[in-house]
């Protein structure tokens, strides 16, 4: 268990690396996926208004689109 989050972290700050640079703002958020239930922390580079609420519909979607339920978008910071 202990190796697939890190491995994990790992994925997701390669990806932020990778995309922070082509994005307006980074988002912090919590996930989960369920059966069996699986909770993330990570971060997503996302396009548009630096703000919780504008970042919480792109983060949404993106998540979805993976299996993954949002929820909450901790905090945005600008890059």
């Amino acid at each position: 268990m202990a190796h697939q989050i890190k491995t994990l972290i790992a994925a997701c700050c390669i990806t932020f690396v990778a995309t922070a640079a082509l994005a307006d703002c980074t988002a912090v958020y919590k996930a989960k996926q369920d059966n069996p239930l699986r909770l993330e922390h990570g971060l997503l580079a996302v396009s548009g208004p630096c703000t919780k609420e504008a970042a919480k519909a792109k983060v949404k979607a993106e998540l979805a689109s993976k299996g993954w339920t949002l929820l909450k978008v901790l905090s945005v910071s600008e890059n």
